[in-house]
């Protein structure tokens, strides 16, 4: 894919050191990753740190702007503010794997990092579960606390004012139970 070559950076030029790259997040990037169905464009700026040292390179992508979302309740589309920040760690090795979600092994004579996928991925995890249009938003914070205070489930039967198990017994007739406890037991019906 020819777009998505811009958003390559070529490391293996860069010296180490700090360095700074920016890249635009527009519709027709989104477009390629097909998320049309509830991302439709925005205008964000996705602006990657580097920082090249001998062992490893540390990027961080700092991504501000507004997307543009489908409401989930009126299925109306409206501007989503947008503003998240992640890091990722390139170390240098034999081969090219990701170690873990933020680390991820190049060999040293990788020409460049295509920073796409992950700005992309970035802003799929900085967009909230519930995408509420901002004309609805007061209504749901109501709604979404009518419910507080209420008991949904417990497990447990109360009786007298206390918890007691439904899978606990007592036995007063058992004649295996050792005498001391026995006399503990009658002390406690004293009481």
């Amino acid at each position: 894919m020819k777009f998505l070559k811009n958003y390559n950076i070529d490391i293996i030029k860069l010296k180490e050191g700090k360095h700074e790259f920016t890249f635009a997040v527009d519709k027709e990037f989104f477009e390629h990753f097909e998320a049309s169905e509830f991302l439709h464009g925005g205008t964000l700026q996705a602006t990657v740190h580097l920082d090249k040292l001998t062992s490893l390179m540390e990027a961080t992508f700092e991504i501000k702007g507004d997307v543009i979302l489908t409401c989930d309740r009126s299925l109306e589309e409206f501007g989503f503010p947008l503003s998240t920040e992640a890091k990722i760690i390139y170390k240098y090795g034999i081969e090219e794997i990701e170690i873990t979600d933020d680390v991820l092994m190049i060999t040293r004579d990788t020409p460049s990092i295509n920073v796409a996928q992950l700005i992309y991925e970035f802003i799929l995890l900085a967009i909230p579960a519930k995408k509420i249009h901002p004309d609805y938003a007061e209504e749901m914070d109501e709604e979404d606390f009518e419910g507080d205070g209420e008991l949904v489930y417990i497990s447990n039967e109360i009786s007298d004012g206390k918890f007691s198990d439904e899978n606990e017994t007592e036995d007063d007739s058992d004649e295996n139970t050792d005498p001391r406890w026995e006399k503990l037991k009658n002390l406690k019906k004293k009481d």
